[in-house]
């Protein structure tokens, strides 16, 4: 697949995952915070086309998987990000997206996306390490910075980085444990690939109204909730917590179909939002599975 092509897709895939109504516990259409509006994620998933080109291209043109520079990439879209908007919008998402839209271009079929990001994953360097710990402190990111083995915030951090040779995919797996993107990242994508990519893949086959793509994004971002607690959550407010949204979740998806949904997703969206509960993480998952559902139509 052409480099340009596997940018748009990502940006399409960043603009839908905001653009979910009512998405619960998230920005969205209707609902902004205090520190960050819908139109920064609008704004963020248009200036990442020319860092997700350059990252396919660069990944078609390659001999050597350690030479795909994924860091590289996750640094310098975060960097683009933050000449426009000055809050954290899609650090999580570059970090997913960019490792698929490298696979992507160096897969013939859709079905070799997955076993390439792990092939890239396994392929990182050390200043791939470096650059994800400079992307994450441009970003500002929260709760990534707590653990003793994972602090990027110390001055030595990149010094004691290149001293024990650690890649990018070494810092992930260390942290697997306490944030999702880490595991997924570490895993080949299983949550991505196996929940949330199905889900609005049959979800958009499914429905016949012109609203379909909206239903299939707040499904995908609804179901890997119901599935998969998220670790912002859990950080945050502790595993107890990130079960119970998880659990509320899933007693909502029992009335997707019916006529009382919209009101209901409406109604725990303002419970999340009134208890600052945010499940950040499950929408950078949502992203990377609509990013995966538009590869898979492009690539029949």
């Amino acid at each position: 697949m052409e480099a340009k092509q596997i940018a748009k897709l990502a940006q399409i895939a960043s603009v839908l995952e905001v653009s979910g109504w009512p998405k619960p516990g998230n920005v969205h259409r209707t609902r902004n915070y205090d520190d960050m509006v819908f139109q920064d994620f609008v704004i963020s998933a248009v200036v990442i086309g020319d860092t997700m080109e350059e990252v396919a291209k660069q990944s078609k043109e390659i001999d050597d998987l350690s030479k795909a520079e994924l860091g590289k990439y996750i640094l310098q879209a975060v960097n683009e990000t933050n000449k426009w908007i000055r809050t954290n919008t899609n650090l999580g998402i570059m970090m997913m997206c960019i490792p698929i839209a490298a696979a992507a271009a160096i897969s013939d079929s859709f079905d070799e996306i997955q076993d390439n990001v792990g092939r890239l994953m396994d392929a990182t360097t050390v200043d791939d390490a470096v650059n994800l710990y400079d992307a994450i402190n441009v970003a500002d990111a929260g709760g990534m910075g707590d653990q003793e083995e994972f602090d990027v915030k110390s001055e030595k951090a990149k010094d004691e980085l290149r001293a024990n040779n650690q890649t990018m995919f070494d810092v992930l797996e260390i942290s697997a444990g306490w944030d999702r993107l880490a595991d997924e990242l570490t895993n080949k994508m299983p949550v991505c690939f196996e929940i949330g990519y199905p889900t609005f893949s049959h979800a958009w086959q499914s429905y016949d109204d012109v609203d379909v793509i909206n239903k299939a994004s707040v499904l995908t971002f609804m179901t890997i909730l119901s599935q998969i607690p998220d670790t912002l959550i859990s950080r945050k407010y502790g595993n107890e917590m990130a079960e119970s949204v998880s659990k509320k979740a899933e007693e909502l998806l029992a009335f997707k179909e019916d006529d009382s949904f919209v009101e209901k997703l409406l109604e725990f969206d303002d419970y999340l939002y009134g208890n600052k509960l945010n499940p950040g993480t499950t929408a950078d998952l949502t992203a990377a599975s609509i990013f995966l559902s538009y590869l898979a139509r492009e690539f029949d």
